[in-house]
């Protein structure tokens, strides 16, 4: 489609990976970059980043590195092939020179927010976190600044009151990849070009940390409910049952008083929790070990009662 020389692309995580396979649909990918295979699970066998697996159903040649910046490999391919345009999205690694003093359009980044809102590792996130009705994706070129390079264009994606890390994930995956397809025929174009960011509206969206992961009943039962689903599918939050680790997938802000962390009720067979502010109804939950399973099941399988304490 471009006709203006080779594209590459360069991710590591399930976001970039959706991005990727958008984008190959439209584009024609000589080159993809990814992170090196990491030892996971039990046995600690090696395992391929979600971008190394979507590249390979693709056909497209992969290079893998732990620093792209002086992989001497890649830097003698970049320079041989000049791409013309270089997609980094959800990649593990910071990208800069020679790469970042590429020709227009340069390094294109997919970001998963309204730029300068959000800006950081955990956009997603961090929206439902704070409850917005709205948020949307930009795309963007790198700069030596995390997220602060001009856009070429955004759009803005509405928050459903049920909607979770991987359910919105997936809406901005692929609608910031049909901007990025549109915005890079229109710049080849000359139709459009890079505006700057407000760079005295930024906000942040820092990675979430563990510690944030565990549930707190006392705050608002519609806190404890964005929380929930701004972890799912990855990592999920969490509380404690009579000692067990359990993990909490989906919940319902409810109506309802009672002490932080007590069951106050059932909503046929759906445990009520009571939070600082109203409850929540717990819908899918998973014990430590276990399969994940809705609330009901569970709650009959730990015989729980109107009483019992969570912490």
């Amino acid at each position: 489609m471009t006709g203006e020389g080779p594209l590459w692309f360069a991710g590591s995580g399930m976001f970039a990976a959706r991005c990727l396979t958008a984008l190959a649909d439209e584009l024609p990918f000589s080159k993809v970059v990814t992170a090196l295979p990491k030892p996971a699970g039990r046995g600690l066998a090696e395992r391929r980043t979600p971008v190394d697996g979507t590249a390979a159903e693709r056909g497209i040649s992969v290079f893998r590195t732990d620093d792209i910046n002086r992989d001497e490999t890649i830097l003698g391919s970049f320079l041989e092939e000049k791409p013309f345009c270089f997609f980094v999205v959800d990649f593990s690694q910071v990208i800069g020179e020679p790469f970042l003093s590429m020709p227009e359009p340069g390094c294109l980044n997919i970001h998963p927010s309204l730029l300068p809102a959000y800006r950081g590792a955990a956009p997603i996130q961090r929206a439902i976190m704070n409850g917005e009705k709205e948020t949307g994706v930009t795309v963007f070129r790198l700069v030596g600044e995390v997220d602060a390079g001009p856009v070429l264009l955004s759009s803005r994606v509405e928050v459903g009151e049920e909607d979770t890390l991987g359910d919105l994930a997936e809406v901005l995956a692929v609608e910031g990849s049909r901007l990025a397809v549109e915005g890079l025929e229109l710049f080849r174009k000359r139709r459009i070009s890079f505006r700057e960011q407000q760079q005295d509206k930024a906000t942040y969206a820092p990675k979430v940390t563990r510690q944030e992961t565990g549930i707190r009943w006392e705050k608002p039962s519609q806190e404890v409910h964005n929380l929930v689903r701004s972890l799912n599918p990855y990592p999920g939050s969490h509380f404690y049952l009579r000692g067990i680790r359990t993990k909490l997938w989906r919940t319902r802000a409810r109506p309802g008083e009672g002490s932080p962390g007590e069951v106050i009720g059932f909503m046929d067979g759906f445990p009520l929790v009571a939070c600082g502010e109203g409850s929540v109804e717990l819908m899918e939950v998973q014990a430590e070990g276990r399969r994940r399973t809705d609330g009901a099941g569970w709650s009959r399988g730990r015989a729980l009662k109107k009483g019992d304490m969570m912490n």
